[in-house]
């Protein structure tokens, strides 16, 4: 491969990863467990921002249902962001040769 090419590839691959990372900052998931009795908010970086629990568990006592509950939430709000994550490395590096198939650790 000419020098030249690789340098051209190489400032493809920057280009992509500055818009990854401008998008997974942008990204935010909500998901929720028990028929809405627990609901979390989670950003790109598969962090929690908002947790919301309903009086209503709290009147039966049930701690385990509770942690159940949260799990569950916080369970389908990571696979929700690494979906998204998925989907937006494939519409970005979809036009690369060679990128579109590749899996970034950390992310999904």
């Amino acid at each position: 491969m000419e020098v030249k090419a690789l340098q051209q590839m190489l400032s493809q691959f920057r280009q992509v990863q500055e818009r990854l990372e401008k998008q997974i900052g942008e990204i935010i998931v909500e998901a929720s467990a028990g028929g809405g009795m627990v609901s979390v908010k989670m950003n790109g970086q598969k962090q929690l921002t908002e947790v919301r629990i309903e009086p209503d568990v709290f009147k039966g006592k049930d701690q385990e249902m509770l942690q159940e509950l949260v799990l569950g939430a916080v369970n389908e709000a990571t696979r929700r962001v690494d979906e998204e994550l998925s989907k937006q490395v494939k519409d970005i590096t979809g036009g690369l040769p060679g990128v579109a198939g590749l899996k970034f650790p950390g992310m999904f």
